[in-house]
């Protein structure tokens, strides 16, 4: 079911390792329910993409890490974990780690996570936390820190949202929109960094973030006068994009900067061709989820962002 391609790096293979302990294999699951784990993205996407594809926005990450990985242009540290959980020949769920990430789930049976916290416990001997559905990411944590010790605790609830037209450009704020350019760099790593202090977001580097974000072209200013926020647009999928990393600095907010860049962008990658635009709020903040509604931002489903500490 798994094949080992140690000390290889192309951009169809992922390196695995076996874990430091033995870890003992759950016999809770449904009779013909399985972990299918790949060492392939290439033939990962031939089990799983059409199951993904069906839920197209809502998989946007899954379906946007996996393009990276073929492209072999990533940020991920090894190893990388992806795997599809099968009921007799039917996928029903998938399951991802790109470390130092988060293991990120679908929607599942409740049946399947005993399975997959076996296997993903056969790679990594910890985890920084776990993303996905409320109820299969807080089975995932509850299972993990029983089985292997620790706490888990809840990080962000997140709501996501899909955008295919532009209902309203925002209330009218000063400036333009333009690409970041790497001049811009010299603040640009210190907004990524309140991004990530902000939003809690565990994994990667700041300036990092930064450096790939304004390579790949897909980081955005809003600019009046000065730059004022930023918002990027990653994540591609087949049909949509994800928008992302919105930040204004805390000297330029409550003046419509952010909701004009979000506002301007999603035009801009929907003109470009893309059917949909989505995005994920803190639901812990009304404010923001009330303004992308106004930009005609539906919501579409739920998630919870959990840590696990040892």
């Amino acid at each position: 079911m798994l094949s080992y391609c140690l000390g290889l790096l192309s951009s169809d293979c992922l390196d695995v390792y076996k874990p430091r302990t033995k870890v003992k294999k759950p016999c809770t699951a449904g009779k013909y329910m399985r972990v299918h784990r790949f060492s392939y993205v290439r033939i990962f996407l031939d089990r799983a993409s059409s199951w993904l594809i069906l839920r197209e926005a809502e998989h946007n990450v899954l379906l946007g890490v996996t393009r990276q990985l073929q492209k072999n242009d990533h940020p991920y540290e090894e190893p990388i974990y992806l795997a599809a959980v099968e009921d007799r020949t039917e996928v029903i769920g998938c399951a991802l780690r790109t470390p130092p990430w988060k293991v990120g789930l679908t929607r599942l049976p409740a049946s399947a996570i005993p399975l997959l916290v076996h296997d993903i416990a056969e790679i990594y001997s910890t985890i920084p936390g776990v993303l996905g559905p409320e109820t299969e990411a807080t089975l995932f944590a509850e299972q993990w820190t029983e089985r292997f010790g620790g706490t888990w605790t809840i990080g962000m609830r997140q709501r996501m949202h899909l955008l295919k037209v532009v209902t309203s450009l925002g209330r009218t704020a000063s400036g333009s929109l333009r690409v970041a350019e790497h001049s811009d760099l010299k603040f640009i790593d210190e907004w990524a960094a309140g991004f990530i202090q902000d939003t809690g977001i565990i994994g990667g580097k700041p300036k990092d973030l930064a450096l790939r974000l304004i390579r790949d072209r897909s980081l955005y200013l809003w600019e009046d006068v000065e730059p004022r926020s930023m918002v990027a647009a990653v994540g591609e999928t087949d049909h949509g994009i994800r928008v992302g990393y919105v930040y204004t600095p805390p000297a330029f907010r409550g003046r419509g900067y952010a909701t004009a860049a979000v506002a301007q962008l999603s035009q801009l990658l929907l003109e470009g061709g893309r059917r949909f635009c989505c995005l994920y709020t803190d639901l812990a903040n009304p404010t923001s989820n009330a303004i992308y509604a106004r930009l005609g931002y539906r919501s579409l489903c739920d998630v919870v962002d959990l840590n696990i500490s040892e």
